[in-house]
């Protein structure tokens, strides 16, 4: 099965540049039809809006953009350009821009898009899409933090932790590192530790946390 990044929420983040309000929107879909869709409503919604430019990337499907009438090259393309450079796909991004009297230049438009892009893709997150192996660490409290950072070193994440007579690590990691992380766990605890490999997922995991942003003024 692929691996790939896709957004891990519906998000928006905006800022103000020279008085033109720009606010960026960002959707998890799985076909053209559904990014369609919500840009229909994105477009309803911001009806009054001076632009609502947009770029999306299905999976095995087609890639669009639109300046939506601004001048051609300073906003769909830049804003399908972060949504490359973040390796994302069944992704929409909208931007939407309220025009404030202050004309940016076509270098300004391309800043402010890519701007736009890229808070709104922070905002959402970033999650990788794979086939995830469930494990169990049972060990003793003074090899926690070393099996642990075992877990993290294979791209693995640790969903929970039980603490009783000894603690259990119960974490996730990809398929492909499975064999790797029960020989690290047996080695960096001489062996007096394992780790149980349980069963596999093919399902997204944040591997990027959202970032929450006030407005810019």
């Amino acid at each position: 099965m692929e691996e790939y990044l896709i957004p891990t929420k519906e998000a928006h983040a905006e800022f103000v540049e020279r008085k033109s309000r720009f606010i960026g929107h960002i959707f998890p879909v799985e076909t053209e039809e559904e990014a369609l869709a919500q840009l229909k409503k994105m477009r309803e919604t911001y009806w009054n809006a001076t632009h609502n430019v947009y770029a999306y990337i299905i999976k095995d499907g087609p890639t669009r953009f639109s300046d939506d009438s601004e001048p051609q090259g300073t906003a769909g393309m830049p804003v399908l350009e972060v949504l490359r450079r973040e390796g994302l796909y069944n992704v929409l991004c909208v931007a939407t821009r309220y025009f404030g009297g202050i004309l940016l230049g076509a270098g300004g438009l391309v800043r402010a898009y890519t701007k736009t892009a890229k808070v709104a893709v922070d905002a959402a997150g970033i999650s990788m899409k794979r086939v995830w192996q469930n494990v169990t660490i049972p060990c003793a409290y003074n090899l926690f933090e070393t099996l642990r950072g075992e877990v993290l070193a294979c791209g693995g994440m640790v969903q929970d932790v039980e603490y009783g007579a000894e603690v259990t690590i119960h974490a996730i990691i990809p398929k492909a590192e499975t064999e790797h992380l029960l020989m690290r766990i047996v080695d960096a605890s001489n062996g007096r530790a394992s780790a149980l490999a349980l069963d596999e997922e093919y399902r997204a995991f944040p591997v990027k946390e959202p970032i929450e942003r006030m407005e810019e003024e």
